[in-house]
């Protein structure tokens, strides 16, 4: 379990070290939502692939192995410490032209655009509507039906079909 200490004791490991992260997943919605609105198995962080190793030694420092699910790429690994915690690290590229590319997709630069706070930590992290639509396409949980509806309603953004 990461909980808003482990969240703001993470994301300062980057931080202090002048790293850019931005956060998807449950900590990035309630980081738009501006208060804990659920559990959170992990903590899902974007890193610029030029910061990946130094954040990763970071990590390593601070008691994190990474652990190899059925998901993992080498753009997309997951890290685990004595206390449980799991960092589900996401590594991207920016083009010349601003786009991000992750795992052979490209998206817009305004998906990073997200702006939240966790406790009084203000956080970088993806905006509401392309939450929303990351959201989609696959087997979801009750954490993402809880998730993409309360974004939906403060953000005043249609429920997808596959949530109705």
């Amino acid at each position: 379990m990461v909980n808003k200490a482990d969240a703001v004791e993470i994301i300062s490991y980057a931080e202090d070290n002048g790293i850019d992260i931005w956060l998807d997943g449950g900590w990035g919605v309630d980081a738009l939502l501006e208060m804990e609105t659920r559990a959170h198995n992990d903590i899902d962080i974007f890193v610029e692939k030029i910061n990946s190793k130094k954040f990763i030694d970071i990590i390593k420092e601070k008691g994190f192995a990474e652990i190899k699910e059925a998901y993992t790429t080498a753009s997309h690994t997951v890290w685990k410490d004595a206390k449980d915690r799991i960092i589900d690290l996401h590594i991207f590229e920016f083009t010349e032209q601003g786009y991000l590319i992750f795992e052979g997709e490209t998206y817009p630069s305004s998906v990073f655009s997200g702006i939240g706070k966790i406790g009084d930590k203000v956080v970088k992290c993806i905006d509401a509507e392309n939450q929303v639509l990351f959201h989609l396409g696959y087997e979801h949980d009750e954490n993402d039906v809880h998730d993409v509806r309360l974004l939906c309603e403060r953000f005043n953004i249609p429920v997808p079909n596959e949530y109705k």
